[in-house]
This record gives structure tokens, C-alpha cells and sequence, in this order.
């Protein structure tokens, strides 16, 4: 996937995380490259599972797959109870597991619309 240039670093934990949604069906994976309009990171990465089993698995495949391929983990995870909206700081990266309607309802691709969002490619 061409997103432009990301540093070494976000673009291994960007590839990383998408694989980690990938693994596990993750519906509609998007990342929103934010380095001109914010400065505390770089891109977010969006997806969503079909229900809160989905979400969790996601979640931890996206912490697996991270770890195992930069052996970094989150700073910080929020929501994983509840499993409607996941979110995941890598500092850089933030990556956001929704289930279908908290992602509907948030938007956070409107929201970041003066963005280019890059879709994952299908598999």
C-alpha cells in the first residue's frame, strides 16, 4: 500500500497493525495519514469487527502482531471491556477497533476528512 513517506518506524507499526485486523476479518481497515495536521502523531489506523468477540480478537491480534514484528506495545488501551470502541497508542500510531455502529456513530473518517484516508487492499 503507497501512503506516502512514513518514517521506518510508523510505516512497521502501520503495516504491522493493519496485518493484525487482517488476521482476524476486520471489516473495512483504513489508515488516515494525519503528519500535516497534527503533530503528536502520525496516522490512524480504523477498523471494525461485527461484534464484541470480533472486536477483542482484533484488538489482541493487532497487539500480537505488533509486538512480534516491533516488539513494541501500547502505551496505553482503552475500551477493550466494553469492546465497542478500541483504542490502541503507540504514540505515533493510533489505532482504533470499532464495533460497526460505535464506528458508524463516531465517524472518525469524516471527522479527519481534510485527510486522504488509504484504504487497505483486499486480500
Amino acid at each position: 500500500m503507497t501512503r506516502g513517506v512514513f518514517d521506518v518506524y510508523v510505516e512497521r507499526l502501520v503495516d504491522a497493525a493493519l496485518r493484525g485486523a487482517e488476521e482476524k476479518s476486520a471489516i473495512d481497515p483504513v489508515v488516515l495519514d494525519l503528519r500535516r495536521l497534527v503533530d503528536s502523531f502520525d496516522a490512524l489506523v480504523i477498523a471494525s469487527g461485527g461484534s464484541d468477540r470480533q472486536v477483542r480478537s482484533i484488538t489482541e491480534e493487532v497487539e500480537r502482531v505488533v509486538a512480534m514484528t516491533t516488539g513494541v506495545r501500547p502505551l496505553r488501551v482503552e475500551g477493550f471491556a466494553e469492546a465497542q470502541w478500541v483504542a490502541l497508542d503507540y504514540g505515533d500510531v493510533i489505532v482504533h477497533v470499532f464495533d460497526l455502529a460505535s464506528r458508524d456513530y463516531y465517524d472518525l473518517e469524516h471527522l479527519w476528512s481534510a485527510v486522504t484516508a488509504f484504504r487497505a487492499p483486499t486480500r
